[in-house]
């Protein structure tokens, strides 16, 4: 088991979050890109103090982001190519989401913890912070980045981890701009898919589609889970979707899932599973850092997975199975017919 730093070192966390986002806002990781550059080339390169940027490099060295060649020459290491917008992976978008906007909510975790409200309840906004969002362009922007780059990182063990074989329709609820539906179809070429999202999602994912040469067989539905997951598909995916909620509205969400689905339909849940008693072990670490974050954000939660099967068995589903892929679960359930 891994044991903690000291709290004095734990307190500090938030500077490593400033570090790292302010080399992805400064583009650095494009600017050295798999060369070894000096400070004065990449001051120029970056609009950056010469001096300042170089005691910046220095600290990301000490993160393991960057390499130091020789007393002004810096390397990128291949953990912090992470931060380039072209690399595979690239979690840029998520850094520039968390530093610029997830960093200034979790501000306000204290008012979360004695009230139970998240922020947008205590700002009087209302209890749905993605209707209180839906028409803050830059937010929405930031924020579908960030999702496609957490996604992208993941669809790779998500079609590992399930044999689409048998599946003709697959369907995204929730699929944002189509990330996962789009690898989902890359790798599977006998499949149709379906996205279903709010409207602000629709011109992003179409865009997608074509990139990705799959417009033919994918198709992008507008529309609100809460009211009606259309029909069409003998599969349905949803990612990191019911942990944004409480227990009544992922029993909405649910059982419109199993109104679209045929006979013996198939549900698949990526989440992460709260596990039954914490432990120090970063997997468990980040499970819990992402349930304050829906404490103190949408007013969901996470979940073990005794309460995932809980909630799919009351909407009518069998529970299937569960597959680890990392950081989060693959839950499968099939449809029970009445």
């Amino acid at each position: 088991m891994n044991q903690p730093a000291s709290v004095h070192d734990l307190v500090q966390s938030h500077r490593i979050t400033a570090v790292i986002y302010t080399a992805a806002k400064l583009n650095l990781a494009e600017a050295i890109g798999d060369a070894t550059k000096s400070v004065a080339e990449l001051a120029r390169l970056v609009s950056a103090d010469e001096s300042a940027l170089r005691r910046l490099l220095i600290g990301l060295t000490t993160l393991g982001l960057c390499r130091q060649a020789d007393h002004d020459r810096f390397a990128m290491t291949e953990l912090g190519r992470q931060l380039d917008e072209r690399a595979e992976p690239s979690f840029k978008d998520w850094v520039l989401f968390e530093g610029e906007m997830l960093a200034q909510a979790w501000s306000g975790l204290l008012d979360s913890v004695r009230t139970g409200k998240t922020a947008t309840q205590l700002r009087g906004d209302g209890d749905d912070r993605y209707a209180v969002t839906g028409h803050a362009t830059e937010w929405n922007r930031r924020f579908n980045a960030a999702m496609v780059s957490l996604t992208r990182s993941i669809v790779p063990k998500i079609v590992a981890a399930h044999d689409f074989t048998a599946a003709r329709v697959v369907m995204d609820v929730g699929g944002g701009t189509g990330e996962l539906i789009g690898g989902v179809l890359e790798r599977n070429p006998h499949l149709q898919g379906i996205t279903l999202d709010l409207a602000r999602c629709e011109a992003d994912a179409r865009a997608r589609f074509g990139r990705l040469g799959i417009a033919g067989r994918c198709r992008f539905v507008a529309g609100s889970f809460f009211e009606i997951v259309p029909s069409g598909a003998d599969t349905i995916l949803m990612k990191s979707i019911l942990h944004n909620w409480k227990d009544d509205r992922c029993e909405a969400i649910l059982r419109n899932c199993r109104q679209a689905l045929p006979s013996s339909g198939t549900l698949i849940l990526v989440e992460r599973i709260m596990p039954e008693r914490a432990t120090t072990e970063p997997k468990d670490r980040s499970c819990i850092m992402s349930d304050l974050n829906m404490l103190r954000g949408p007013g969901g939660c996470e979940r073990t997975e005794a309460e995932y099967r809980g909630l799919a068995v009351l909407a009518g589903f069998a529970f299937v199975g569960t597959t680890d892929i990392g950081s989060f679960s693959l839950i499968k359930f099939r449809k029970v017919d009445e």
